[in-house]
């Protein structure tokens, strides 16, 4: 019942959104005949071939919920600009609208998503994805540094996959990178966390973003010997206002690699069968992001521009305006086998 009310309550939403800017010419006796709309602008013409064309489903979400971060990674694009986050409850009624809306698989990210309420928040949301929507396929990325063994032991059954982002297997170049925290070992930490994969039936997965501090770097050995059902390889990527631009926290301009480089790590790892890699082109469009006030980020214009939030207007209408290129995202391997039910894994 609350799923259904929650879908005609978006619908409602992207109707009335649908009908705010627009001029009506009424004829009725009694009423006053409104002059017709001037030529519409370029950028107005674009929304509304836009808003003419069919939604995307929303098969696969990105959900950064917190942009909080304990690691200062210089190339992040997702960078602690506000603190905010988004009561249980509304986090959980936009999850269930996504559902309703066709999401087949939600993905937890940050900021780092273990530092709100050291863990429990988004267990508490991988937990209700899987049990109360049966999601097929519940996932969360993280540094790895706040993830404790009990976590796995209150949340581990209801989690299909665990990605660590993982940039160099040289402890100085993650210190260089931004991902050194004191005493601790990125590198040590990554193969406890791959222990613990094993023991609660969590499928492992590695990130690494290729940047001008490790574009040399031979990774092929300890890739293979912790042997990830996916090595996502990503090339640094610059988006205006988040890692570069006068407003931006981030200068990521010297991380960055041309394509020659990228092509040139992707060549010396070609013999690791779980390597999948994301240029700067496949990624820019193809990822349906949504952020910590449940907007969809729209990266066409090398920005993040949100949408309306989906608890305001509702997914169908907020989606439009998301830039999310459905085809890309089938083009590069967006869908694939997604959840540790349908994997053959050697827990």
């Amino acid at each position: 019942a609350r799923g259904a009310l929650a879908t005609r309550r978006g619908r409602l939403g992207a109707l009335c959104w649908s009908l705010s800017p627009l001029s009506l010419s009424l004829s009725l006796p009694g009423w006053k005949r409104v002059s017709a709309p001037s030529p519409a602008a370029p950028e107005s013409r674009r929304q509304e071939r836009e808003w003419d064309e069919p939604s995307p489903t929303p098969t696969s979400v990105n959900y950064h919920f917190t942009r909080q971060c304990n690691y200062k990674c210089g190339f992040c694009f997702h960078t602690a600009k506000t603190s905010f986050v988004l009561p249980l409850e509304q986090a959980k009624r936009g999850l269930e609208m996504l559902k309703e809306a066709g999401m087949e698989k939600i993905n937890f990210s940050g900021g780092e998503p273990f530092l709100q309420d050291r863990g429990e928040f988004v267990g508490q949301l991988v937990k209700f994805c899987k049990q109360d929507l049966k999601l097929p396929s519940v996932s969360i990325v993280s540094n790895g540094s706040l993830i404790r063994e009990r976590w796995f032991k209150k949340y581990g059954e209801y989690l299909d996959i665990l990605a660590i982002s993982c940039d160099s297997f040289d402890e100085n170049v993650n210190v260089l990178i931004g991902r050194g925290q004191g005493k601790k070992n990125h590198v040590e930490n990554l193969h406890k966390l791959r222990q613990w994969c094993r023991e609660y039936a969590v499928a492992f997965k590695i990130n690494s973003v290729i940047n001008r501090f490790n574009v040399e770097e031979d990774m092929n050995e300890q890739i293979k010997a912790l042997n990830p059902v996916r090595w996502k390889v990503f090339q640094c990527l610059l988006i205006e206002g988040e890692n570069t631009g006068e407003d931006a926290l981030r200068e990521a301009e010297k991380f960055v690699i041309s394509d020659e480089d990228f092509d040139q790590f992707l060549d010396r790892h070609k013999d690791v069968s779980c390597l999948v890699p994301e240029s700067n082109q496949k990624m820019r469009d193809s990822y349906l992001i949504l952020d910590e006030y449940m907007r969809f980020l729209n990266c066409r214009n090398g920005r993040k521009e949100p949408s309306k939030s989906i608890l305001d207007v509702g997914v169908e209408a907020a989606i439009k305006f998301s830039g999310f290129d459905e085809n890309m995202f089938l083009k590069r391997g967006g869908k694939y086998v997604w959840s540790k039910a349908d994997m053959k894994l050697d827990w």
